[in-house]
């Protein structure tokens, strides 16, 4: 059961659980993205990246809170189509005007 990277980290992107995943599966372009997402198909279920958030943003796939389940359909499709990816978080949240 792979981690997933729910609501907490859109906009709020701190880079610790990145560098604590023994794997580098969690990956986001910083220049389009507004979270990061974990590759369902390569994460080893450590744990080391929910331990390492910040934000509270990481979970294990089955315990995700009901209100963010689609987060693991965002992080598992951002790996074979990200621009349908950030298209469901933008319709989730829109960006902030600036």
């Amino acid at each position: 059961m792979a981690y997933v990277i729910a609501e907490p980290c859109i906009d709020n992107m701190d880079q610790s659980c990145v560098a604590v995943c023994p794997v580098d599966c969690i990956a986001s372009d910083p220049s389009a993205d507004r979270k990061f997402y974990i590759d369902p198909d390569n994460c080893i279920d450590c744990g080391a990246c929910e331990q390492a958030c910040p934000n509270k943003a990481i979970f294990q796939a089955d315990r995700l809170p009901a209100e963010w389940a689609g987060f693991a359909w965002v992080d598992a499709t951002w790996y074979v189509d990200p621009a349908q990816a950030r298209a469901a978080i933008d319709a989730y949240l829109p960006a902030p005007v600036s």
